[in-house]
């Protein structure tokens, strides 16, 4: 776990914010390369771009575990990829009391105060602990559950169980012909 704290304090250290750092330490540990990485985390810092919504480290956190256990066709489950989510999402609330960046933090960064705030009373260590520590929870969850990529079972489709040859996230795609 130290390996993985020291490398997300460095991250944070040279610049990258809380999503990113815990994509790309999470990413680097797992031999994932890729150009849209750290960039696909850069909306998700300071609270969801600066709305002061869900902390960025944990949506780092949750892309990070996509990374891992996302589907990589429809023809997989999103079971495994939920139960992890939701542990992660479990812990971090549990630890800190609040999945909000601006609860955590206690100011607004959508605004010049919150912003002022921030600085004036060094926030950001607070965000690089938030970040070291949800980077150390996702690689417990990834070292304590291997990955199973599982064959998609329609009955365990959670967006409505009771519809089950249809994909009930997205409205049904009408056939031409």
């Amino acid at each position: 776990m130290d390996t993985t704290t020291d490398n997300a304090d460095q991250l944070f250290e040279a610049g990258y914010y809380c999503a990113e750092t815990v994509l790309l330490t999470i990413a680097s540990e797992e031999g994932i390369s890729s150009d849209l990485i750290p960039a696909i985390a850069t909306g998700f810092c300071s609270g969801i771009a600066r709305t002061s919504q869900m902390c960025g480290a944990l949506s780092g956190g949750i892309l990070a575990l996509n990374m891992i256990y996302g589907r990589r066709s429809v023809n997989d489950s999103v079971t495994q990829n939920y139960t992890v989510v939701q542990k992660l999402l479990k812990e971090f609330k549990e630890k800190f009391g609040s999945q909000n960046c601006g609860e955590l933090l206690g100011c607004d960064l959508a605004t010049r105060k919150g912003q002022k705030e921030f600085l004036e009373r060094e926030l950001y260590q607070d965000c690089q602990r938030y970040s070291r520590e949800t980077a150390a929870m996702v690689r417990m969850i990834i070292d304590q559950q291997p990955f199973e990529n599982q064959p998609h079972e329609s009955s365990t489709n959670s967006c409505k169980p009771h519809e089950e040859e249809v994909n009930s996230c997205r409205a049904p795609v009408e056939s031409k012909g």
